[in-house]
């Protein structure tokens, strides 16, 4: 397909509505294979240059703000080594903003929490993601143009892990 018209799907279906029926239909047209039942969320990427390598599975939800990139190179070269296909197995539920890298396979069923950058391969049946975001470091000077950056880092006071002790019952 001509990269322009490519482009072009690309960006409406970023923004059209119709997460079951528009959305994966421009997608399909731009190469993407995409089976039944698959919701497709507002602002999703999906691959600009390497939509064919792309596959998703029937009964899927693609998160709000979820990127999918096939490929890591720019310019007039083009190295395979940081290209590679995503598949998504059925009923897979990606959350919002998550980024699915390249050469990446997600087990079917499996369930992506929001804001998880997927890099490998994830089994069938997992639920996938970050441990629970807590409190990394106090804060001494907020970082704001008034402050700068250093300022704000020079500040940070790193916590210590909080010991727990159990009792044997």
């Amino acid at each position: 397909m001509n990269q322009m018209i490519q482009r072009f799907f690309r960006k409406l279906a970023y923004i059209s509505p119709g997460g079951s029926t528009l959305r994966p239909q421009l997608h399909r047209m731009r190469g993407v294979t995409i089976g039944k039942n698959v919701w497709i969320s507002q602002y999703v990427y999906i691959d600009e240059i390497h939509p064919e390598v792309i596959t998703i599975e029937d009964n899927c939800t693609i998160g709000l703000h979820t990127t999918l990139v096939s490929h890591f190179y720019w310019g007039p070269r083009r190295s395979s080594q940081f290209a590679g296909p995503i598949h998504i197995e059925e009923d897979v539920f990606i959350g919002p903003h998550c980024v699915i890298l390249p050469k990446v396979k997600i087990g079917k069923g499996s369930v992506i929490q929001a804001g998880t950058v997927v890099s490998k391969d994830v089994p069938p049946n997992t639920l996938w993601g970050v441990a629970k975001a807590g409190p990394l470091a106090r804060v001494t000077n907020p970082l704001t143009a008034e402050v700068g950056y250093d300022s704000f880092l020079k500040g940070l006071r790193p916590l210590q892990a909080q010991k727990v002790l159990h009792k044997n019952s």
